[in-house]
């Protein structure tokens, strides 16, 4: 079956800065839903027409990939507002009850960069934003959507995403 709008793939990958230093390989094909919002742009142009054992090399710049770092998307926030055992590199789906931030984005996922004794610094830009990536992409398969992917635009919301390459285990809802 050739990729088209609307199938699934299922993919492996390796993602690794322009260095060539690896940031993310998945060995173990995932799912993606292809013509929805699983996948970056650029990587499904390369899929469009393809079949099972395609491989491409792609080169992303920031703008391809997770987007230019944003300096405003930086806040600090009262240390009393969070949870008693945070850690560096947790992630919150927007800001805690009480932020001081009124003016940042409400539907953004912050990571906590710094812990002080007094507040936390918070940036609700992609951990990879601002980088220039290599992605190594092998297609395992290639499937029909349901009905429920179709509706959904998307095989599971709970699925891996190359969106999203944070692990949702370390998100506090």
């Amino acid at each position: 079956m050739l990729i088209n709008d609307p199938c699934v793939v299922s993919l492996t990958w390796t993602l690794a800065d322009a260095q060539g230093t690896t940031l993310d390989e998945l060995s173990d094909p995932v799912e993606f839903f292809y013509g929805g919002d699983d996948l970056l742009q650029k990587l499904e142009t390369a899929l469009a027409g393809q079949e099972e054992g395609f491989e491409c090399d792609l080169f992303l710049e920031p703008e391809h990939g997770f987007g230019d770092y944003e300096p405003q998307l930086v806040c600090f926030e009262d240390r009393a507002l969070f949870p008693a055992h945070i850690e560096q590199g947790m992630q919150f789906d927007g800001l805690p009850e009480g932020a001081a931030s009124k003016d940042m984005p409400a539907q953004q996922i912050y990571t906590i960069t710094e812990i002080y004794p007094d507040h936390v610094v918070l940036d609700g830009n992609h951990p990879l934003a601002g980088m220039a990536l290599r992605l190594k992409v092998a297609v395992q398969s290639v499937r029909e959507a349901t009905e429920v992917e179709l509706a959904n635009k998307s095989v599971d919301e709970g699925a891996v995403s190359i969106l999203s390459l944070a692990s949702p285990s370390s998100r506090v809802h």
